[in-house]
């Protein structure tokens, strides 16, 4: 039986169930419960505000066996059907089931009720929006996810795609050996574009956070406006992830570029929480606050991950483009180097056909290390 939820029990009892689904998995890191059920409450996570979501529990015998979610973005129906999302187009994410029977009921749940709404098309898993879990982990279950990359079982690519589901788009994430320089070659690309007196390349200022936020969402949501996927943050959501990101953002692992004073370019750098959740089990109380605490002020020999990156979209067919990238990674990668004792970094996720992106990887020596699947059906 599936069942609808609603209220802010049920909204426990959605995030319970996919905690208990989690915490069977190898690997798995447990995340803070309030912060999760944060994330499902209309009253709090502004995607709401621009969404209409529908979260199911699936129950056999007296227990939970299996979740979902449906969701419809007003601002994805908005967008180019070039870009991958547009009219018609709805989602499912959370997606966990105990056996193939419970995933092609809450799959068939998911999709009726986008029938429901008006919508011909679905995708998914994304959780729940595109910027936040995107994709199933189809490669890469032998390690532990980075902040914000979900963790699934191998044995789920099966059972939707044999509900009858293709693969859209695969994202990669990048393994990087941050504990030595780049290549000669690109260390002299790097070096050039100090000596240009018009490019400068230097910290986010904390102490103005908020200008700091917006330059870096200007650049955002122009540089990747044309991007598979891409739905625009909105204020509310800026202020959000603001709010949320700011204890683990560290002025020197962030840099935003500018040529002639003016910013063109950025990138983020997170130190990755999950080190420091995998030893408190994801539990603040009564004593993982001081460990996290101590983390937080440094978080030593933490892996860095790069979620975010952009170059204004005029600069892309210019060198100057991939030159600023690798002046931010290099900068970066000396901080947390040499600052904070990490040796690994993070990049991604990115799309498989940003030729671009996959090139700087491939140049700075990254690997792929974990590959996510959005999968789509036609409904109706």
């Amino acid at each position: 039986m599936i069942e609808p939820v609603t209220g802010k029990r049920g909204r426990e009892a959605f995030v319970d169930l996919g905690r208990a689904f989690s915490d069977r998995l190898p690997h798995f890191v447990p995340q803070i419960r309030a912060e999760q059920i944060e994330l499902v409450d209309p009253a709090k996570n502004p995607f709401f505000g621009h969404a209409r979501v529908q979260l199911f529990i699936a129950q056999a015998g007296g227990r939970p066996v299996g979740r979902i979610s449906a969701h419809i973005d007003e601002l994805a129906l908005a967008m180019s059907e070039a870009q991958g999302f547009g009219p018609g187009t709805g989602f499912f994410g959370y997606f966990d089931a105990e056996d193939e029977n419970v995933a092609r009921a809450l799959l068939t749940a998911a999709e009726g009720w986008l029938a429901g709404e008006g919508m011909t098309r679905v995708l998914g898993p994304i959780s729940l929006s595109i910027w936040e879990e995107p994709g199933l982990l189809v490669k890469g279950q032998d390690h532990a996810p980075t902040i914000m990359m979900g963790h699934h079982p191998a044995h789920y690519a099966g059972w939707i795609e044999a509900a009858g589901y293709a693969r859209a788009k695969t994202l990669y994430t990048y393994d990087l050996d941050i504990s030595k320089p780049f290549s000669p070659l690109l260390q002299r690309i790097i070096q050039s574009g100090h000596k240009n007196a018009r490019i400068t390349i230097r910290p986010v200022r904390k102490a103005e956070w908020d200008a700091e936020v917006a330059i870096i969402l200007g650049i955002l949501n122009d540089a990747w406006s044309d991007n598979w996927g891409f739905v625009p943050f909105t204020p509310a959501e800026v202020a959000y992830a603001g709010k949320k990101l700011r204890a683990i953002i560290k002025e020197d692992l962030n840099m935003i570029a500018e040529v002639d004073g003016r910013p063109v370019a950025f990138m983020l750098t997170f130190p990755d929480v999950n080190d420091a959740l995998t030893k408190i089990r994801g539990k603040l109380f009564p004593f993982g606050w001081i460990h996290m605490l101590r983390w937080l002020r440094l978080p030593k020999g933490a892996t860095m991950r790069v979620p975010l990156m952009g170059v204004l979209k005029e600069l892309h067919s210019s060198r100057l483009a991939s030159q600023l990238a690798f002046m931010m990674i290099e900068e970066i990668r000396q901080h947390a180097n040499g600052k904070y004792g990490s040796d690994r970094g993070e990049l991604g996720w990115v799309l498989d056909d940003n030729q671009g992106m996959n090139a700087i990887a491939d140049a700075i020596g990254s690997k792929v290390n974990r590959e996510y699947v959005i999968y789509e059906r036609a409904l109706g």
